[in-house]
């Protein structure tokens, strides 16, 4: 756990430079806005230790996956989004010797990560090797006005001498990922040009075919002045610049500004792009940099308006939620149904940026309460529109029928995970897209969507579970052999409990589901079943007899649902006795060890619980938290938030307060020594859950929101916004009481501690603390 980050209620600050911290704060420093993003590199060159790190949302290679022994149905490939063209940099050399913080004696140094307006902040002082002292402050943003844009403020200030310097603003696409398998660079170059105060590369991916061109638009100024700088054009492969030079004035300072863009062919026809990309420089230069800064304030204060959590008594624990949801709104917008959520976001290239289940498990919920109901609707329909490579992938497998197995990772709707414990076995994953179709109709009433999507989902899905899973002569009833849980820490293992759960959930939904829509659009059931040839009889029967004889393992002497068969074999040490020389045990021990072992990676019965929590009375949800949560290593970022909210459920405040600073700082903090990968974006969803479903208590009860919320002895209040079925409510929690905040033109019932309360339009509803 690292402890360098300062703690402000609306910004992320970090004092000092300690070059074994720059890539931890690279990945936390990021910025995005749904469509492009980019590491917190310096703009200027740095010889140290560095992630470079530019992308473009949707645009992806697929990599030869690297394995020794290839297996039937393995993956081809595992996709990566793309390290693309680097539009930030701006070489300085200072009378012949380049700027470099890695070189340089730093006499002060700070970065500043603005939450509340969305701009990264750099100031340094340094001296060169030459004794030449510069002061620099950068401002740069992605913007959330004009997806496709960023813009940079770079003021530097000679303190210490007169003489010249070499301002270089470039755009370099000839970079590489980190994670390539085989050190291949994924771009090839179509064109490039400069101009006199602009500059582009266009670039093409090998095998998939998108194409990006980046391009710059550079303005100067000096001691407040206008310069009209005379430019040198440099182009090397995939590599222009302007470069011009300045004769400085101690105390004077030079400012240079950088417009950049970045524009796809997932957009614009291939052939129009130079021509959009120099359109789009010339009116973002033409507003000018303090123009975009505004807009970005303006497009932020609205974000925030809609789902700022309030935290009072307690800024740490404030600033971990809001830089959670800061990150979320940089990296998904849901303007694109194209478009989806990676693990790591905008922030880093581990997992490839491509999709799990982690946006259907974790995510959906935070953007049903926060944002507009079409972009949970496009976070679903995403993976509608990849419904036949689901059923292409099961067919790979052996299954048929149209049974449907949805990749564990991917791009376009292929499996293109790499290690075959979790492509063959980490089945579960299926689960969570019939919940999330579940989890959205329930929270916005959009039945229309069943009949139209989700019942042709989840059929498929139902198909799959019916075959995959097998009778037992021994047992009489059906078990589910060779599976990986969530908990990644057992790989091959029969009978997961959450796996079963699950699958037969699954079919009970599409069962309901089928009926439904059957009675209230017959006429698009119809054309469904003509469509799948669904069988609603024969078919209906099995799952039936499925769901009526289904296994799951479970312990009678301790009154627990085990989490797989023979779990109760192990030997049972809890994470408390370990040493701590041993943590996290994922990289002190060997694989094997961990998987003989009884220790959790991350929430798995626990998991199935808190999908399901209503079937199970607080003593059975109890034991099986006071079990299985002393065993768990939280080696995961999906972990600590389901504990939260379990813990909070319990009223266990401790556990409850201990797991939601874990998940709301795992990323400041570094908690998992893995920050420098980049940031666990997806569950930043979770550390919204662990406040709002956790300390506030909210559910969904027939279609009314209920909560059952509690206040933790360390904060003073906490307050957050909920979007629900037109309705925009506020619900603070404070040592008064509670209050709920009707923010919209239209009145709703909601349940506090069970009972009904109507809240009035542009009103609120008090209740005493007793």
């Amino acid at each position: 756990m690292k402890d360098y980050i300062k703690v402000d209620e609306w910004k992320i600050i970090e004092e000092g430079f300690d070059p074994h911290y720059n890539k931890i704060s690279e990945s936390i420093f990021s910025l995005g806005n749904g469509r492009m993003g980019q590491r917190a590199n310096f703009e200027e060159a740095y010889s140290g230790e560095t992630l470079q790190g530019n992308y473009v949302a949707g645009v992806y290679y697929p990599d030869k996956t690297r394995v020794g022994w290839w297996k039937n149905g393995y993956p081809e490939y595992f996709a990566k989004v793309l390290n693309a063209a680097n539009w930030i940099g701006i070489d300085i050399d200072i009378d012949g010797e380049q700027l470099d913080l890695a070189a340089c004696t730093i006499q002060q140094f700070s970065r500043e990560l603005n939450m509340k307006e969305g701009y990264l902040k750099r100031t340094f002082t340094a001296t060169t090797k030459a004794g030449k002292q510069v002061s620099v402050e950068s401002i740069r943003f992605c913007s959330m006005a004009d997806d496709e844009t960023g813009a940079i403020r770079y003021t530097l200030t000679p303190l210490n001498f007169d003489g010249e310097i070499v301002i270089t603003p470039f755009v370099d696409g000839d970079v590489k990922n980190k994670d390539a398998n085989y050190d291949e660079k994924f771009w090839d170059e179509v064109k490039k040009g400069t101009a006199a105060n602009g500059a582009f590369v266009q670039l093409r991916t090998k095998k998939t075919g998108f194409e990006v061109a980046t391009g710059m638009r550079v303005k100067i100024t000096q001691n407040n002045s206008p310069v009209q700088p005379e430019f040198l054009s440099i182009q090397k492969e995939k590599y222009v610049a302007l470069q011009t030079t300045i004769e400085v004035v101690k105390n004077q300072p030079i400012v240079i500004y950088k417009y950049a863009a970045n524009v796809s062919s997932q957009n614009y026809d291939a052939a129009t792009l130079q021509d959009v990309l120099k359109a789009t420089l010339q009116r973002i230069s033409d507003k000018g940099f303090d123009t975009m800064l505004a807009e970005q304030a303006a497009a932020w204060a609205e974000k925030w308006k809609h789902n700022d959590i309030i935290i009072e008594g307690d800024a740490s624990a404030q600033q971990g939620i809001r830089f959670n949801i800061f990150q979320l709104n940089q990296t998904y917008t849901g303007e694109d149904d194209r478009l989806n959520i990676g693990p790591k976001g905008f922030t880093g290239e581990k997992y490839g940026g491509s999709t799990y289940w982690d946006t259907e498990a974790y995510c959906v919920p935070f953007y049903l309460a926060t944002a507009p109901q079409n972009v949970t609707r496009n976070l679903l329909l995403y993976r509608y529109k990849q419904l036949g490579k689901a059923i292409e992938n099961a067919a790979s497998l052996g299954f048929k029928d149209g049974a449907a197995l949805y990749p564990m990772v991917t791009m376009d709707g292929t499996e293109c995970h790499n290690e075959w414990e979790i492509t063959f076995e980490e089945i579960h994953r299926n689960g969570a897209i019939a919940y999330a179709i579940y989890n959205y109709v329930r929270y916005t009433g959009d039945e229309a969507y069943l009949a139209d999507y989700g019942l042709e989902v989840l059929i498929a899905i139902a198909r799959f579970w019916s075959q995959r899973v097998n009778w037992s002569e021994d047992k009489q009833q059906y078990v589910m052999l060779g599976v990986t849980g969530p908990n990644e820490y057992e790989n091959n293992i029969n009978n997961n409990w959450y796996t079963s759960k699950l699958a037969v959930w699954c079919m009970k939904y599409a069962l309901k589901v089928a009926e439904q829509v059957k009675t209230t659009d017959i006429a698009k059931y119809n054309a469904l079943i003509a469509k799948i040839s669904f069988n609603g009889g024969d078919e209906a029967t099995k799952w039936n007899d499925i769901i009526e004889k289904m296994y799951y393992p479970y312990s009678e002497k301790l009154g627990v649902f085990l989490q797989q068969d023979g779990y109760l074999d192990k030997e049972q040490i809890l994470v408390k006795d370990l040493p701590a020389s041993d943590r996290p045990i994922n990289q002190k021990w060997s694989w094997d060890r961990i998987l003989r072992s009884c220790f959790i990676k991350q929430a798995d019965v626990l998991q199935g619980i808190y999908f399901f929590e209503d079937e199970y009375d607080m003593d059975t949800i109890r034991r099986n938290f006071d079990f299985y949560e002393p065993r768990t290593v939280h080696e995961s970022s999906l972990s600590p938030c389901v504990h939260a909210i379990l813990a909070a459920k319990l009223g266990d405040e401790a556990r409850a307060y201990e797991f939601y600073l874990r998940t709301s700082r795992l990323d400041l903090d570094d908690y998992n020594n893995d920050t420098e990968d980049g940031c666990h974006t997806t569950s930043m969803a979770g550390t919204w859950m662990s406040v709002v479903e956790g300390f506030g208590g909210m559910r969904v009860k027939d279609g009314k929101l209920s909560f059952q919320p509690f206040l933790p002895a360390k904060w003073n209040s906490f307050s957050f916004h909920v979007g629900f079925r037109g309705t925009l409510l506020n619900v603070k929690v404070s040592k008064e009481g509670v209050q709920i905040t009707n923010n919209s033109d239209t009145e709703t019932t909601v349940l506090i501690y069970g009972k009904e309360q109507l809240v009035q339009a542009n009103a609120d509803v008090i209740l005493e603390a007793q």
